[in-house]
């Protein structure tokens, strides 16, 4: 049997385009190593999947050519799939900023990607090991359960982040055997390991911050770990990290710096008292105990006053390195998208060759982006 196409990768991406070529009369089959299908849709969003964003634009994605996402997104928008969990009665609610989570569980949606894939009459093969792809006329794959042919083959495999649930690099592989090119790949939306200054006894305190690194700004909540940072901000400014470039926090971004030095220069209370009124007593008696005089900030010098009002609103850190692949919820990186058509994202040296979802060099923010890039891709 010659299946019209063959997709490696039972996730979000190689789910819902085996659904697609489904409806359209092909013969698909989905190649999935682990046990079941989606295990990265179930863990994600705290269990209840963040299936969308309703805000979804292609400025929410990183890239080396951030054009190459506009396609695929205005051919698929975040409504559209609203509508087939609609269509499956699948209860969901929008969290903040646009996310749409699942009321119950993110198995809500795995059976429906199930369900449709049963009604497309696709083929889902579960602990399929891929042992090797050849090319020529269309592909061969070998696997765990015997040799596959198809016309076309769908590279859907993802990234590198959660190795324990099954995450390979196969897709990079099966791209570099093929000849295509590989945008350097790193852990991201990710918690960062501070350079110095990480103090264990910071860990669990969160605060309101934006956080930026050139243009890039996020102003969401920021955690201290035993390492470093976490916490939605910081995750989201790891995509735009680079590891020379001091990140930029905002540690009152309600308050405008001219306001904060005026009530400084007023004030009767220390430096920490004073901190502790606007941000967790604990963080101010940690950071800001030993960094300026043990006075009323109404009586330091006008340039330590300065100094500490400028700090508030412009601390600099710089990290080491991220907390790695084992808490990424991404990957950063991949494919590059030079080799791929963004109408029909087919290979430009394969034909019939396809990379689709997070193998490709486009990586989606924090909050459903990267979801809604799969099912539009």
């Amino acid at each position: 049997m010659i299946y019209d196409a063959a997709i490696i990768g039972g996730g979000a991406a190689g789910l819902f385009c085996a659904i697609t070529a489904g409806r359209r009369g092909r013969k698909v089959v989905v190649l999935e190593h682990n046990p079941e299908v989606g295990r990265k849709i179930l863990i994600s969003g705290g269990g209840r999947c963040n299936f969308t964003n309703i805000n979804t634009r292609p400025e929410n994605f990183v890239s080396q050519n951030p054009h190459f996402a506009k396609s695929a997104l205005a051919g698929f928008s975040p409504q559209d799939f609203v509508e087939i969990v609609q269509k499956h009665r699948i209860p969901y609610y929008e969290k903040t900023l646009g996310q749409l989570f699942c009321r119950d569980t993110s198995r809500s949606i795995v059976e429906m990607l199930l369900s449709e894939c049963r009604a497309a009459r696709v083929e889902v093969r579960t602990s399929c090991t891929i042992n090797s792809v050849r090319g020529g006329d269309g592909f061969v794959i070998d696997t765990s359960g015997g040799e596959i042919r198809a016309k076309a083959l769908v590279v859907a495999c993802g990234g590198r982040s959660f190795p324990k649930i099954g995450a390979t690099d196969l897709g990079y592989r099966l791209a570099r055997q093929f000849g295509l090119e590989i945008i350097k790949t790193r852990p991201s939306l990710v918690a960062m390991i501070l350079s110095k200054g990480a103090s264990s006894t910071l860990a669990g305190v969160s605060m309101d911050a934006e956080v930026s690194t050139g243009k890039a700004h996020f102003r969401e909540n920021i955690l201290f770990t035993h390492r470093g940072l976490s916490g939605p901000a910081i995750l989201q400014i790891s995509n735009y990290w680079q590891k020379a470039k001091d990140i930029v926090l905002d540690l009152l971004p309600d308050e405008q710096e001219v306001d904060l030095l005026e009530h400084a220069r007023n004030s009767n209370k220390t430096a920490v008292n004073f901190v502790a009124e606007r941000l967790p007593r604990r963080f101010a008696e940690i950071y800001i105990a030993g960094r300026y005089p043990d006075l009323p900030l109404s009586k330091m010098k006008p340039d330590e006053r300065a100094g500490f009002a400028h700090d508030l609103k412009h601390w600099s850190v710089r990290f080491r390195d991220t907390e790695g692949w084992d808490r990424a919820e991404v990957t950063l990186g991949g494919v590059s998208t030079d080799e791929l058509s963004s109408q029909t994202m087919e290979s430009k040296k394969v034909a019939g060759l396809y990379f689709i979802g997070e193998v490709v060099d486009v990586t989606g923010w924090l909050g459903g982006y990267t979801f809604q890039w799969a099912w539009a891709s």
